[in-house]
């Protein structure tokens, strides 16, 4: 009997045993996002802080932020930003801030660790801007980096903040204690250009410094190209004008892409923003071009990087109005 007893309870306990493994893999596909790292935290202005934190692979799969402060949401950032202004505050007022991520199935992450910063006090009636940051330097480090360096004014004891421009973009802020930086997400074998522009309690910005160029070595794990491809280019009509209809596979950057120039005969036509998730897989967009039938264009776009620099063109593709083919 008891030999019996024991052949009948082994079955229910390997049944049981399969039930747990299948209850675990169906848990690990709907694991969470891993929690946002590298938080950082700065008061920007009186009214200001700026929260900055280390952005997800695109292969993460991660779709978005939420940034919150306290235990209350104040601010949902796209998949490609790492950075943020928190407005609208109070002078003199310490906050706590801490970002999660969200994935495509609508899943969040575990709030990243907690970072607090305190908004300077307010400079009544203050339009003075800070001087022009001084004695800017910087030198590659690495093929994905650079590091920066600047002289503190003494004149300016009311900076609150530098913010670091590539090009024309803002890409970083730093404490106004701060003398230097390290940027990433840098491209190997790529020119960049540098400016600094010092912010004070009253979100007065002053003259940006002298520019600093920067070109970072080439290495391994260099990027592919960094031009939109498989680019196609049609034309249709509608409401007695002609569109050319776009469509094309983003450029692998390592984050999401929601910026673009198109070009109609070498020249600038418009600028396209993603406002919402960008497209997954081919993106398409429709431009006009005019009204007339049998004018003919040659088109091309190119996209702006996580770097804040402008990619490679496309492909030019010939379009020709009331010509669909």
């Amino acid at each position: 009997m008891q030999d019996t007893a024991l052949r009948r309870i082994f079955p229910l306990a390997a049944l049981a045993s399969v039930a747990a493994l299948a209850l675990t893999a169906c848990g690990a596909d709907e694991a969470p996002p891993a929690a946002p790292a590298g938080v950082t935290v700065q008061a920007g202005t009186a009214t200001s802080v700026h929260v900055m934190w280390r952005q997800a692979p695109e292969s993460s799969g991660i779709t978005g932020y939420e940034v919150y402060r306290g235990g209350t949401k104040v601010k949902d950032v796209p998949a490609n930003q790492s950075m943020v202004d928190i407005t609208g505050l109070a002078p003199s007022t310490p906050y706590t801030f801490s970002v999660r991520a969200k994935d495509g199935d609508g899943t969040y992450s575990p709030h990243s660790a907690e970072k607090s910063a305190t908004t300077p006090a307010a400079v009544a009636e203050d339009k003075k801007a800070p001087s022009r940051p001084a004695g800017l330097t910087g030198k590659s480090a690495g093929p994905r980096g650079a590091q920066l360096n600047w002289a503190r004014s003494a004149k300016d004891e009311g900076i609150t903040s530098y913010d670091i421009y590539q090009g024309g973009s803002k890409i970083h802020s730093v404490a106004g204690g701060a003398t230097s930086a390290r940027i990433t997400w840098l491209r190997p074998g790529t020119h960049y250009s540098f400016t600094l522009a010092a912010r004070d309690a009253a979100d007065n910005t002053s003259p940006v410094s002298r520019t600093v160029e920067i070109t970072t070595p080439k290495g391994p794990g260099d990027d592919p190209d960094t031009a939109p491809t498989a680019f196609r280019a049609t034309t249709h009509a509608a409401d007695g004008a002609y569109y050319a209809d776009l469509s094309w596979v983003a450029p692998e950057t390592g984050a999401e892409v929601t910026t673009y120039e198109i070009y109609l005969d070498g020249k600038f036509a418009t600028t396209l923003i993603w406002g919402g998730e960008t497209p997954k897989g081919r993106a398409t967009y429709s431009v006009y071009v005019g009204k007339r039938a049998g004018d003919a264009y040659r088109v091309k776009l190119r996209a702006k990087l996580p770097d804040g620099k402008w990619g490679r063109f496309s492909e030019e593709r010939p379009v020709v109005t009331g010509d669909p083919s």
